[in-house]
C-alpha cells in the first residue's frame, strides 16, 4: 500500500494526516465526520467559532454540500485549482459537512488545492478533507513538511511530505453570498487577477469574534517574538527582514533581494520562523508594497504584530 493510500485510510478511520498543498500544509480530516473535526480543533487549540475550509477534489464533490452562483462559477473555471477559496451557502437539503466546519454559520468554505498530493489523497479518500494550516492555531503556517513535525508532530497520525511550499501563504478568500463578492482574507492569488474576471471586490476588515472564515482573527500567524511592520531601521536586539533594497539597514534575512512579490510571499513564513529565535527579541520586518500580493504579504504581517494575550 503506497502512502496516499496509508493516509486515505486513516482518513476514514476520522484520524488527521497533515499533507501539501500549493500554499500551506493542512492538517485534515474527514469534513463528514464531527468527532475526527472536533479532533482538528483540539489538536491545534483553535477556537471553535473559527470555520475550516473544505478541500474538494471535483465539481461533483463540492455541488454535494455548497450552493453555486454562476460568478461563482466563472472564478472556479478561472482559477481551479488554485490558492482561492470560495465561501458558498450550504445546501440546506443535506448535510455531507459537519456544522463545525463551518462553525455553526449558514455557509461554507471550499477550495481545491493545485497539489497532486493534496488532490490524490482527496480522491483516495472519497471525501471533503477539511484542513486549516497544520499548526497550533494563531502562530506561523508551516510550508514544509518538517515544520509540521516540530510543532504538531505528536498530534497528527501522518504527515504526508511533499517538499516545500510554493506559494507559501494561504489562500485568498472570497465571501460569494453577497451581491459583490466580498474578500475576507487576501491570500495567493492577487485581487487583481480576480477583479479582471467578475468585476469589483469588497474587501473586508478582520473580526476577532465572530469569523466568516479562516484567518480572520486580528492576532494570527504570530511568532513568539514580538513583530515590527513597516520598518526603517533596525533596533537593539531586533532582528531585519528586509525586502528588496534594505536601504542601508544590515539585513538578517531579504524576502526577495529583487523586490518580488511572488519570492516574498513564499518565504515569508519560512524567514519569520527563522528569525524567531535567540539572540533577537524582536522582528523588524521591512516595508512591503501593498499591491498584488503584496495585500496578502501585509495582512499576514499586520495579524503577527497585533498584540497576543497568550504567553511568549
Amino acid at each position: 500500500m503506497d502512502l496516499i493510500q496509508q493516509a486515505s485510510v486513516l482518513i476514514k478511520e476520522g484520524k488527521l494526516v497533515a499533507f501539501p498543498t500549493e500554499t500551506v500544509y493542512g492538517l485534515g480530516a474527514d469534513a463528514r465526520n464531527d468527532k475526527a473535526v472536533a479532533s482538528i480543533f483540539e489538536a491545534k487549540g483553535r477556537p471553535q467559532f473559527n470555520p475550516l475550509i473544505s478541500h474538494v477534489s471535483s465539481l461533483e464533490m463540492l455541488e454535494s454540500f455548497a450552493c453555486l452562483t454562476d460568478k461563482a462559477m466563472d472564478l472556479i473555471k478561472a482559477f481551479w485549482p488554485g490558492s482561492l477559496t470560495l465561501v458558498l451557502k450550504r445546501r440546506e437539503d443535506v448535510q455531507p459537512v459537519s456544522y463545525l466546519v463551518s462553525a455553526g454559520l449558514d455557509t461554507t468554505a471550499v477550495r481545491m488545492p493545485d497539489h497532486k498530493i493534496a488532490l490524490d489523497l482527496i480522491e483516495a479518500s472519497g471525501c471533503p478533507i477539511a484542513a486549516p494550516s497544520a499548526n497550533p492555531s494563531g502562530t506561523l503556517s508551516p510550508t514544509c513538511a518538517q515544520d509540521v513535525e516540530r510543532t504538531l508532530g505528536g498530534k497528527v497520525d501522518m504527515i504526508l511530505d511533499g517538499g516545500p511550499c510554493r506559494v507559501g501563504v494561504e489562500s485568498t478568500v472570497l465571501l460569494m453570498t453577497e451581491e459583490m463578492p466580498v474578500c475576507l482574507r487576501p491570500g495567493g492569488l492577487a485581487l487583481e487577477e480576480i477583479e479582471e474576471k467578475i468585476g469589483p471586490v469588497l474587501i473586508s476588515s478582520g473580526s476577532s469574534s465572530a469569523p466568516r472564515s479562516p484567518g480572520q482573527l486580528l492576532s494570527h500567524y504570530a511568532p513568539y517574538r514580538d513583530l515590527r511592520m513597516n520598518a526603517e531601521d533596525k533596533r537593539e536586539g531586533e532582528a531585519y527582514l528586509a525586502f528588496g533594497s534594505s536601504g542601508g539597514v544590515e539585513a538578517d534575512l531579504n524576502l526577495s533581494p529583487s523586490g518580488d512579490l511572488k519570492e516574498a510571499a513564499a518565504n515569508l513564513f519560512r524567514m519569520i520562523r527563522q528569525l524567531d529565535r535567540e539572540p533577537f527579541t524582536g522582528i523588524a520586518v521591512a516595508p512591503v508594497p501593498l499591491n498584488g500580493l503584496g495585500l496578502a504579504i501585509n495582512d499576514r504581517l499586520k495579524r503577527a504584530a497585533y498584540p497576543r494575550s497568550y504567553p511568549r
